[in-house]
């Protein structure tokens, strides 16, 4: 498929939503697998009291690193894993899905989809798997993460042991609502991390031109469209280095334009909230607290593990679900009439 056209190589029919869902998934569980240590070491250093300490000096991702390895044992950066696989294969077939069909449905009779149609795609997409996935997913896995318990020792019992447990006692203790913790910010992490940066583009006549683009997926699709062009036949699949070269360039633009919600984020979501306070008076408290106690740097705690660990997983992610789609279209063709089995 072209990275400009919902239509499918050679005018045809658009990779189905099953195409999609399953090419997606299967992307989503291979980035969680490489790249949940480095999502685990973010959360610590957002979480850290050590700034809030006068003259404490603050740790660096790779002393945060050591220091789980050393107490936890080297399984203790894979907590909250659980979660996150629960939740990361509707998440990313929900993000591909709906990405596409929101790029159909903003396309013109044509088929072309232009700046401003997937801008609105990719926010739409964000808020979507936002709102439908991952805020009970990180509410749980942050839980999970937050606790210093040793895995090697039997006797070292976390309150929470694993996500069932996890979700059954936020659910009891807490109630549904609690689940949803943050949602207005995970909703503006994700669409921000398709609508946030400025791409100047040449018009026609020569000048620059302007366009408020989304990062990950206008970038990916910008990229990809540029490399389209330049091969002899540009409906041909692009290699795979060349996918995971413009995923890591893409994946890396949303974390550094969005660092201070998501660590405002983490911290709402690890602790219960407090009786008759509301949603925005946390967000509003958390803020200041953190500005007064910590400085302006406490609202990119975190950012050095957090780009480490999104633009090599968006590089996975694009080129694991390329790879599917291209393998799952191919196979969708040779079967009657163009569909699954079931």
């Amino acid at each position: 498929m072209s990275a400009t056209n919902v239509k499918g190589p050679g005018g045809k029919k658009p990779a189905s939503a099953a195409t999609n869902l399953i090419a997606g998934g299967g992307a989503g569980m291979m980035e969680a697998l490489v790249c949940h240590p480095l999502d685990t070491i973010k959360v610590r250093m957002q979480l850290s009291r050590r700034a809030r300490a006068p003259g404490a000096k603050r740790r660096g991702f790779i002393e945060t690193g050591i220091g789980i390895v050393k107490k936890e044992t080297p399984l203790g950066l894979y907590k909250g894993l659980g979660a996150v696989l629960t939740g990361i294969i509707p998440k990313m077939a929900i993000r591909f899905t709906s990405y596409e069909k929101y790029k159909q449905l903003l396309a013109n009779k044509d088929g072309e989809v232009s700046g401003r149609a997937t801008f609105l795609a990719g926010l739409a997409a964000g808020i979507t798997e936002a709102v439908a996935v991952v805020t009970p997913m990180e509410v749980i896995k942050i839980r999970l993460q937050a606790q210093h318990h040793s895995m090697s020792d039997p006797l070292d019992i976390p309150k929470y042991r694993n996500a069932a447990h996890a979700l059954y006692t936020v659910l009891r203790e807490e109630g549904p609502g609690a689940l949803y913790r943050g949602v207005s910010l995970t909703a503006l992490r994700q669409g921000s991390n398709q609508a946030e940066s400025e791409l100047r583009a040449g018009s026609k006549k020569g000048g620059a031109k302007k366009y408020l683009l989304p990062v990950n997926f206008t970038a990916y699709t910008e990229f990809k469209a540029i490399l389209q062009r330049l091969q002899e036949t540009p409906d041909t699949p692009l290699p795979a280095w060349q996918t995971s070269i413009i995923g890591l360039i893409s994946g890396a633009m949303g974390p550094l334009s969005n660092a201070p919600i998501d660590t405002i984020k983490t911290r709402l979501q690890k602790t219960p909230a407090e009786p008759g306070e509301t949603a925005l008076s946390r967000i509003l408290n958390i803020s200041k607290a953190m500005f007064k106690q910590e400085g302006f740097r406490a609202f990119y705690m975190g950012i050095t593990p957090r780009v480490m660990r999104v633009a090599p997983g968006q590089a996975v992610t694009f080129t694991v679900y390329e790879y599917l789609k291209e393998v799952l279209e191919k196979g969708r063709e040779m079967l009657p009439g163009g569909s699954y089995e079931e």
